[in-house]
């Protein structure tokens, strides 16, 4: 596995990026004892200031080597490991490492329900008593790997971009980490500091998802929770600054992820004359961010709480390079949002932190939310239109071409003219009759489409009720709100009998959202609504006609409505709108 790193220079112009690649190291620094690890960063400092770019990463598990109260587990492998080049060779976009056969994880968590639920009161009875006010608590997601490191480095840096990335690989160990936090920035005289505490979902509008950012920005709660850690690392900086250097110049900002908004804030300092890169760890690590405040007794608690080694994860992960007069530059992120490999066997923490004023179902939810981009990088898929192809002419094609791009943008997919291209070479085949289009977009951008023919539809089509709710990890999801090729949460509900045409699907609040192939209107008390988008569900092409044309009006159905229903129709971009049929479970 090549190693690389696609840093964002958080106190450069915007949108700069520090992207390299490196070749085979000069030399490797590792530490396997409490007593080595400062040796091993003084080492580090002096390959960079002799001009070698070091790049590596500080176990969480390193923290007594800087301060002996942190208690944490014993670690299961180096405590820090660096491996210094020579040179660092440039990293173009779009310039892939590897064209192999697209990655596979199946994931899997390894904390219950209950078990989190017994941890929360756990959490919340030592908050009651004053033992601390704020704790990170975590636990991994474990996994297999099908295909390589590198091509699953290349589909989380797709599902996470943005960050601080970078991939390394110790022999023994691979780190793929594309975390979106900045532990520390520092230039030997400056110091940034930009803690990640808070998190909402993303929306599913436009409307929603400013509306959620907005709360996020003025939750008390979210708010809270960010200022003791900003607290905590305005301490932590004040160890290693000059006297009333600690400036907080920026406070609740929020950052747009793919699958949830964050908030941080900004901690800067000046260092005092002759501050090490040993002395910065010394004050800083771990970050307060994932460990919670006060940090020793919240580390007490996590070794209490969590069973097992963190690793790399919640540790540092970063660059130590040359700079200016023969000083260095030194980047390092918070390491959440990273997978450890060994073999073929995966690792990858998530976590949130916990307050007084943490609900277990909203952290639950939290939890599942952080989770999406791991879960997107897993498992291969393509971006999906079905369209209809009539003589020659396509149906609603700026709807359908505006809705893939959207796609495209939100899973970072590169867009062109090939996709036009593609469906003009289809069109120009297919000129007469009825035909199913079935148009792919792949991770790298490209576009492919296959024709079929379509047959009339007998009405009015036959609806079945599903059995159980959509989850809402699925319901709420990126895989829900955009149209891809990743429908087992959808295959799940499909028809068994050939008698029905679809099935109506709803949420966990008892909320009818659509159908697996298509969305739903129903006729109540003479108006004919169909449910909002922020109930969990696909913005069809047909749908969006219907409310453009006035047909039908947004409004939430719950399951206690469905009595009162007149009149069903189906509805989506290729079929129309289809008279439909509903039914009902007999009551017990």
């Amino acid at each position: 596995m090549e190693t690389r790193i696609d840093f964002t220079q958080p106190q450069g112009l915007p949108g700069e990026r520090l992207r390299r690649r490196f070749g085979a190291p000069r030399e490797i620094f590792a530490a396997h004892a409490l007593n080595e690890v400062r040796a091993v960063l003084e080492a580090v400092e002096a390959a960079a200031r002799a001009g070698q770019w070091c790049l590596g990463f500080v176990r969480y598990e390193a923290a007594a080597a800087f301060d002996p109260a942190l208690p944490t587990h014993a670690a299961d492998g180096p405590l820090a490991w660096f491996a210094a080049y020579d040179q660092a060779l440039p990293w173009a976009d779009g310039e892939d490492a590897a064209q192999e056969a697209p990655a596979h994880v199946v994931w899997r968590s390894s904390l219950t329900r209950d078990a989190f639920d017994q941890a929360m009161a756990q959490i919340h009875e030592a908050i009651a008593s004053g033992a601390f006010y704020q704790v990170n608590y975590t636990a991994p997601l474990r996994g297999t790997l099908q295909g390589s490191p590198q091509a699953l480095f290349d589909a989380l840096l797709r599902a996470q971009p943005g960050g601080y990335a970078a991939c390394m690989d110790t022999g023994e160990e691979q780190i793929l980490s594309v975390s979106p936090e900045l532990f520390f920035d520092w230039d030997g005289k400056h110091i940034l500091a930009r803690p990640m505490k808070g998190t909402a979902p993303r929306g599913a509008t436009p409307e929603e998802d400013a509306a959620l950012a907005q709360e996020l920005r003025s939750a008390p709660k979210e708010r809270a929770e960010n200022v003791m850690i900003v607290d905590l690392l305005r301490n932590d900086l004040s160890r290693i600054a000059e006297p009333f250097s600690v400036k907080v110049p920026r406070l609740f900002h929020t950052q747009a992820l793919p699958s949830v908004w964050q908030m941080t804030s900004d901690v800067q300092a000046t260092t005092r004359p002759g501050t090490r890169l040993v002395d910065v760890f010394a004050a800083l690590f771990p970050c307060g961010s994932i460990t919670g405040a006060p940090k020793v007794a919240a580390m007490r608690m996590i070794q209490a709480l969590e069973p097992s080694p963190r690793g790399v994860y919640c540790g540092a992960v970063g660059v130590v390079r040359p700079g200016a007069d023969g000083g260095i530059q030194a980047t390092f992120n918070v390491p959440i949002r990273t997978v450890a490999l060994r073999g073929a066997q995966a690792v990858c923490g998530i976590g949130s932190g916990i307050t007084s004023g943490a609900l277990v179902e909203s952290e639950w939810r939290e939890w599942q939310h952080k989770s999406a981009f791991v879960e997107r990088a897993s498992q291969p898929f393509h971006l999906l239109e079905t369209l209809a192809l009539e003589d020659g002419a396509w149906r609603h094609l700026p709807e359908h071409l505006q809705r893939l791009q959207d796609a495209a943008a939100h899973f970072s997919t590169p867009w062109s003219s090939q996709v036009t291209q593609c469906l003009d070479a289809l069109a120009a085949e297919h000129a007469t009759g009825l035909w199913r289009v079935r148009l792919l977009l792949d991770a790298r951008g490209r576009a492919s489409a296959e024709a079929f023919a379509c047959a009339p539809t007998a009405l009015p089509v036959r609806l079945q009720l599903a059995d159980q709710p959509l989850s809402d990890r699925w319901a709420h999801g990126e895989f829900v709100r955009y149209k891809t090729t990743r429908r087992a949460h959808y295959d799940a509900f499909a028809p068994t009998d050939p008698a029905f045409f679809d099935t109506l699907l709803f949420n966990e609040q008892g909320e009818i959202t659509e159908c697996t192939r298509g969305n739903i209107a129903a006729l109540v008390d003479g108006r004919w609504i169909t449910p909002p988008l922020a109930c969990g569900l696909l913005p069809g092409v047909g749908r969006a006609i219907a409310l453009r044309e006035a047909r039908v009006s947004e409004a939430v159905l719950r399951l206690a409505d469905l009595p009162r229903v007149q009149a069903w129709a189906f509805v989506n971009s290729l079929r129309g709108w289809l008279a439909a049929e509903l039914k009902l479970p007999a009551q017990s």
